[in-house]
């Protein structure tokens, strides 16, 4: 009787592994994850390559605000027109 018992919570068991999301981070079918949001980008003061803001070193002038892409850059300030 105790065999049948524990056959039947195994397979209640088995069933409920084999029916549960495969992985965490999935959604239902249907519905598309949302595109990730643009980064801000913005060009080297020095140099002009152009970089994502969160990446970009600020300058030391306080007028407005310069962003550089290397240290050594920073250090060099903005390139003269």
């Amino acid at each position: 009787m105790i065999k049948y018992l524990l056959l039947g919570l195994l397979a209640a068991w088995l069933f409920y592994v084999w029916r549960r999301p495969r992985s965490v981070g999935t959604q239902a079918p249907g519905k598309p994850a949302p595109p990730p949001k643009p980064q801000a980008m913005v060009e080297c003061a020095h140099c002009g390559i152009h970089m994502p803001a969160n990446e970009a070193l600020l300058g030391q002038r306080p007028t407005g605000a310069d962003y550089f892409c290397s240290e050594d850059h920073r250090r060099a300030g903005p390139r003269a027109h």
